[in-house]
């Protein structure tokens, strides 16, 4: 059985939740806040580098000489 390729819709949304229900929180730190904020901005990048098929393409392509 192969793998799906991409996020697992449950991660996402759990981080979802998690940033509501932290945000919304009066009691939550601002070190849990910024936490919580940096896993969600984390799932953005790597839904980004999924979708962008061209995405470190570059390191397998074949080196230039300088001049």
């Amino acid at each position: 059985m192969k793998k799906e390729k991409g996020i697992n819709p449950e991660l996402e949304r759990a981080i979802g939740d998690l940033l509501k229900q932290v945000m919304a929180d009066p009691d939550a730190s601002l070190t849990d806040k910024t936490k919580v904020i940096d896993r969600a901005l984390n799932l953005e990048k790597v839904k980004a580098k999924i979708s962008d098929d061209d995405w470190g393409t570059g390191f397998v392509a074949p080196e230039e000489d300088e001049p």
